[in-house]
Formats: structure tokens, C-alpha cells, sequence
């Protein structure tokens, strides 16, 4: 039964597209354009797919607006109520970590990066156990809509 276990381990390690280092209940994977053009793409994939655009910030223009430089850092914040209203059902505290937020970033050696909040962290963060297959819903939009916005 162990030897399974640890390869059940290594295959979901290696299946989360993740940065090493990075915080715990973050998923980061690296994109092939700029910041903008990044939250551009992934912009365009929620909005054919119906999911509502809540606020798109950037973190980079404000911080030299208060005369701080950073790097290009920028949020697009998103939902759908068909899907994340499941886990307020459950707990309505969830509703601090949703709608769903997707960051982009350039690291200090000019690569861009996505990073959003894995869904089963939200859900094991407001205590939410009944609620699995929604909580794998989410994860594999959240999969494929990032990895279309950060694909080449």
C-alpha cells in the first residue's frame, strides 16, 4: 500500500503546474508573453466562455503612481456563479477568497508567471468538505483556461 501511496504523491507533484518556492495553496505556471498580453488572452477565454470580468488591476501602475516601482504585476479578478456559489452554500466565508483572482507577473529575471489560489486550498481553508466535485470542477478550468492564456 505505501509504494502506491508515494507514487500517487509523485504523480500529482509532477501533474500541478507549479514554481518551486512558490507559497502553499498557489498554482504558478510560467507564460510565454508579456504580463498584459497574458491577462489579455486569458480575459478573452473567460468572456467567450460566459464567466463574468469583475476588475482587472494593475499592481505596477499604482505602486509608481505612489512612487514605487515594481515590476509588470497585474490581477484579473473573475467568476461564475453557476459554479463558485456551490462552495458558499457550504461556507459563506469562502466568499473572502472568491471571486476567483489570476495574477500576473514578471520575476526578476523578466519571466512572466500566472499564479491563482488552488481551489481545494480555498476549499480546506474555509473548512468546506462536501463539495469535491465542484472543487475539481474549478481546478481543471482554472487548468485549461491558464494554460490556453500562457501557451505560446
Amino acid at each position: 500500500m505505501r509504494p502506491l501511496f508515494v507514487l500517487f504523491v509523485l504523480a500529482l507533484a509532477f501533474a500541478t503546474p507549479a514554481r518551486a518556492g512558490g507559497p502553499p495553496g498557489v498554482i504558478t505556471r510560467p507564460s510565454h508573453h508579456g504580463v498584459a498580453e497574458t491577462l489579455d488572452r486569458l480575459e478573452a477565454a473567460l468572456k467567450k466562455k460566459g464567466i463574468t470580468i469583475a476588475l482587472r488591476w494593475n499592481h505596477a501602475a499604482k505602486a509608481r503612481a505612489a512612487g514605487i516601482p515594481l515590476r509588470p504585476t497585474e490581477l484579473l479578478v473573475f467568476g461564475n456563479p453557476r459554479l463558485g456559489s456551490h462552495l458558499f452554500t457550504s461556507r459563506q466565508t469562502a466568499g473572502l477568497d472568491l471571486p476567483m483572482k489570476v495574477l500576473a507577473w514578471e520575476d526578476e529575471n523578466g519571466k512572466v508567471w500566472l499564479s491563482y489560489n488552488d481551489p481545494g486550498h480555498i476549499a480546506a481553508r474555509h473548512g468546506i468538505t462536501d463539495r469535491d466535485p465542484v472543487v475539481a470542477k474549478m481546478r481543471a478550468a482554472l487548468d485549461r483556461l491558464t494554460s490556453a492564456a500562457a501557451a505560446p
